[in-house]
């Protein structure tokens, strides 16, 4: 049974298990459009009482790439430097919603594509899964929320740790950490999410709401909150030098030189 027409995403119920996958590969970049349909998606399934759990998932290469700084419009200015804070408006919305979620991380998830992951309540990945928040690596500010939501999830120095190096975590390093919560074979990712989702759809559906703000409760305006940080330390940063090395040294698949400029 399916909710909806999207451009983005497909959506799909079977039984109590809402599925909704990105449609965008191989990288699955992340974009405005893309993250309201899956705030759209989300608020469709809050009012839908027959869905108790959703599994979030990609089609392609990777869960989620990122942002796409190498898009340009036709003015040459990159798609992410006007859309920023409408991304993050939109992104804010994935954390109002009610029902638990289930992310399967089959391959990359990299800069706000981690954001993407740690919003969901569980995380299931694979060996071959890599994880990196690499914005500073790009002469870019953290961004997405995940200055508040990452050191929730795996604590403080972890976070940092992430954050300030952009290092890849494999699947079984993010497991170590508390990143994700099972690691099993690649081929199993997307199984082994509905079998979770499907464990937590046997429980009360209203205690688990209940259960779920409580336990989230305040996260919603905190990662609002971060976001709006988040988005001003990128404006200014996208016009500097840095931002523009680390840009054209990830083309060029080489170490960046920071000039601090």
């Amino acid at each position: 049974m399916q909710h909806g027409t999207y451009e983005h995403i497909a959506v799909d119920v079977a039984g109590n298990i809402a599925t909704i996958e990105v449609r965008r590969g191989p990288n699955n970049f992340i974009d405005t459009d893309m993250v309201g349909e899956i705030a759209d998606a989300l608020d469709i399934y809050d009012k839908t009482p027959d869905v108790r759990a959703i599994v979030l998932c990609s089609q392609g290469k990777h869960f989620c790439a990122g942002a796409d700084f190498g898009s340009r419009g036709p003015d040459g200015v990159a798609r992410t430097a006007k859309r920023g804070r409408h991304l993050y408006k939109e992104a804010q919305r994935l954390w109002r919603t009610g029902k638990p979620i289930v992310a399967a991380v089959h391959g990359a998830a990299i800069g706000a594509g981690v954001g993407l992951a740690v919003m969901a309540d569980f995380r299931v990945a694979c060996p071959e899964a890599r994880f990196s928040t690499n914005f500073t690596r790009l002469g870019f500010h953290p961004g997405f929320g995940l200055t508040a939501t990452l050191p929730r999830l795996i604590g403080g120095q972890q976070a940092t740790m992430m954050l300030y190096t952009g290092r890849r975590l494999t699947g079984e390093e993010a497991l170590a950490i508390g990143l994700v919560d099972y690691c099993v074979p690649q081929d199993q990712v997307r199984a082994k999410a509905v079998e979770v989702a499907t464990e937590i759809a046997g429980s009360s559906p209203l205690a688990i709401v209940a259960t779920r703000e409580t336990l989230r409760r305040g996260l919603a305006e905190a990662v609002a909150q971060a976001t709006e940080r988040e988005y001003e330390e990128q404006d200014w940063l996208r016009n500097t030098a840095d931002f523009k090395e680390g840009i054209k040294a990830m083309a060029e698949r080489r170490l960046p030189n920071f000039q601090a400029k």
